[in-house]
């Protein structure tokens, strides 16, 4: 039986539209006062073109062989803007990682930083650790922290339109 040699595939742009909702607590003086925010931007993740904003890192022997792509790490540098083309303004980025998790179904456990550069926002942070199931319409994962203005930060993280991934 003749080999084949498999790659990972090559995703074009993914375009994810967060909207979520944070609870953060700021201690003033001996008070601890929690503030709601709602935040919405959009997430260009990049995984193929001259300009990656994620590339694959890891991959275990099986991950060539998985439907899944189980074992498979990358690293991300994403964009965050305003609006859904990659031209609107930058208003910070998402920074961390995602592997494939699952065996059986296209699903990732992502950690990462929503690092902001704009407004009220600017110079905080969101970190966000969870599973993202990734054929599914609505999805949330958990923020778990956060630092500046999203100090003790809590909540979810929602998103909801389908990503196209292209095989």
């Amino acid at each position: 039986m003749a080999k084949t040699s498999q790659t990972l595939p090559v995703l074009t742009s993914t375009l994810l539209i967060f909207s979520f909702t944070v609870l953060f607590s700021t201690t003033l003086g001996l008070k601890n006062q929690e503030k709601l925010s709602h935040l919405h931007f959009y997430f260009h993740d990049i995984v193929s073109g001259p300009n990656p904003t994620a590339v694959w890192v890891a991959q275990t022997p099986i991950s060539k062989k998985s439907p899944t792509l189980f074992g498979s790490i990358a690293m991300f540098d994403d964009p965050l803007t305003v609006g859904p083309t990659r031209s609107s303004k930058l208003v910070g980025r998402a920074q961390g990682l995602y592997g494939s998790a699952s065996q059986s179904e296209d699903a990732l456990l992502m950690a990462m930083n929503f690092v902001f550069y704009e407004g009220n926002y600017n110079g905080s942070s969101l970190s966000v650790l969870g599973r993202n199931s990734v054929l599914e319409a609505v999805r949330e994962m958990p923020v778990i922290g956060g630092s500046g203005v999203f100090r003790l930060a809590r909540g979810n993280l929602a998103n909801g339109v389908p990503v196209t991934i292209q095989r």
